[in-house]
């Protein structure tokens, strides 16, 4: 059974492929998973590969209109110990599909989501250097 954080992730990953495909990046992998790291998202532009990480965050509204409160921000949450991680894998993904290490970058896509689901605030972050 998932967890609650678990819905909320795989509901931004959703909201973010969908993102990127409106901006014209292909869909090519989710949720690729190895022991030594995890990528959420591997897309394509042309012949650039662009490996996402994708936080996503509940926020609450405070009663005013429009104003929403959330504990912590989902950009928070890309430390170094998951960036080295994720370049782990990154590393085994490029060897195993035979791709130029020159043509990748790493994006992430912060996804803020209202409490009743019905809209999401969407942010790339675009060629994260580690």
């Amino acid at each position: 059974m998932k967890t609650e954080r678990r819905k909320v992730g795989d509901f931004g990953e959703s909201i973010a492929l969908k993102f990127l495909m409106k901006r014209g990046f292909a869909f090519k992998e989710r949720n690729y998973l190895r022991p030594w790291g995890e990528i959420d998202l591997i897309v394509q532009k042309g012949n650039e590969h662009h490996f996402i990480e994708v936080k996503s965050a509940v926020i609450h509204e405070t009663g005013e209109i429009g104003v929403f409160h959330e504990t912590i921000r989902p950009e928070e949450n890309i430390h170094p110990a998951k960036m080295q991680r994720m370049q782990k894998a990154i590393h085994t993904y490029c060897a195993e599909h035979r791709i130029d290490n020159d043509k990748i970058f790493i994006d992430a896509v912060i996804v803020r989501i209202s409490a009743d689901h019905k809209k999401a605030k969407v942010i790339l972050i675009d060629n994260i250097v580690l």
